[in-house]
């Protein structure tokens, strides 16, 4: 543990945990790093478990106008993902809660154990009009606390009576604990599920993304799912400069091998506190690459670390952005690979018969 100033957050040594602090949220009050106490800071400490509460949802779906998305609405079964990854987008999230966005993200989690029940009452809703929902677009739907809590499949069994459209992004294996659900909705043109590789580099996934399954299980699970006749896309994202940049076309390849029939790029974004996250990881993970992977995003982001803008924050913009982005056009053409994928399909939606309906009667 380094204790870095009064007003900075300590940094930790933390085993199988992306962040190296726990700086305080920006809505808090009152600073809640530690303070160094005058003894060493060589003394071991405790590993950080992982403390998940439960949090009563009064509404599940949320919306968006972003065109920078394919989707207008999303639902996600758990707040703050124990995966780890440093450079996650969602982490700032966390500081809504009153939490940290660093080790807190990946260690204090929220599960919503109602989540079926209130996804059931919104689509049951006569004013609901049906599009895909999309799931996992914040945290990880498939991360490890699923595999006890289940929400992820009780909202699943709820689309699947409902004959409702879903898209599914995860790195989680547990997703094929549901291929038959998934089988059954992929029949019927009503599911996709997008993969996220970021490097097929086994040590440098193990530090950047430590709780998340390595690079080569995810290939496997693209293949468990595609040969159940489900539709994958994979996700080289995110597209890391200087770091995992090289490894486009080989990450392109190794989808397009284990049955991915579309592929996506997104480049790495810093918003809000992952920035100084992100840093600290590479001063302490890669140190000697550090200059030209921030240089290469404040070339792309105007001399900032994150555009926020709209048509801007996913992949930047100047000649790196454009080479890399010729790259993957190129790639994917010559792989066979799509971009653009058929809409999953809505005419199928279909309120079920539920108890206390007059339809019941007969």
């Amino acid at each position: 543990m380094e204790h870095r100033g009064n007003n900075a957050p300590f940094r930790y040594a933390t085993p199988g945990r992306g962040a190296a602090s726990n700086m305080a949220g920006r809505f808090e009050r009152f600073a809640t790093a530690a303070v160094s106490d005058g003894w060493s800071a060589d003394d071991d400490l405790p590993v950080l478990r992982t403390v998940v509460r439960d949090e009563v949802a009064r509404s599940l779906i949320t919306y968006n106008r972003s065109p920078d998305l394919p989707f207008d609405r999303s639902i996600n079964p758990y707040r703050g993902c124990e995966h780890g990854c440093v450079y996650c987008f969602a982490r700032p999230t966390h500081a809504y809660l009153g939490m940290s966005p660093g080790l807190d993200f990946e260690t204090r989690l929220v599960a919503r154990p109602n989540a079926a029940e209130i996804l059931r009452k919104e689509l049951s809703a006569r004013s609901y009009k049906v599009a895909p929902i999309a799931i996992g677009t914040n945290t990880d739907p498939y991360q490890p606390i699923e595999k006890d809590r289940g929400i992820t499949r009780a909202c699943l069994e709820v689309l699947e009576s409902f004959h409702h459209p879903v898209a599914i992004v995860t790195k989680g294996t547990l997703v094929e604990r549901d291929l038959d659900i998934l089988a059954r909705m992929a029949r019927d043109g009503l599911v996709r599920v997008g993969i996220s590789v970021t490097t097929l580099d086994a040590d440098l996934s193990r530090r950047m993304e430590p709780r998340a399954p390595a690079p080569k299980r995810r290939l496997r699970t693209i293949e468990r799912l595609t040969g159940a006749g489900v539709p994958v896309r994979l996700m080289t994202s995110p597209l890391i400069p200087g770091l995992t940049d090289h490894e486009l076309e080989s990450l392109l390849a190794a989808g397009k091998k284990a049955g991915a029939d579309a592929a996506s790029w997104i480049m790495l974004r810093l918003p809000r506190e992952v920035s100084q996250l992100w840093q600290e990881w590479l001063a302490d993970h890669e140190p000697g690459r550090a200059t030209k992977v921030m240089s290469r995003l404040r070339e792309m982001h105007g001399g900032r670390d994150y555009d926020p803008r709209w048509g801007h924050r996913m992949r930047g913009e100047g000649e790196y952005a454009q080479m890399i982005g010729q790259r993957f056009r190129a790639c994917v053409k010559r792989l066979g690979l799509a971009i653009e994928t058929p809409p999953l399909r809505t005419d199928l939606f279909a309120r079920p018969v539920q108890a206390g309906d007059q339809l019941s009667l007969f």
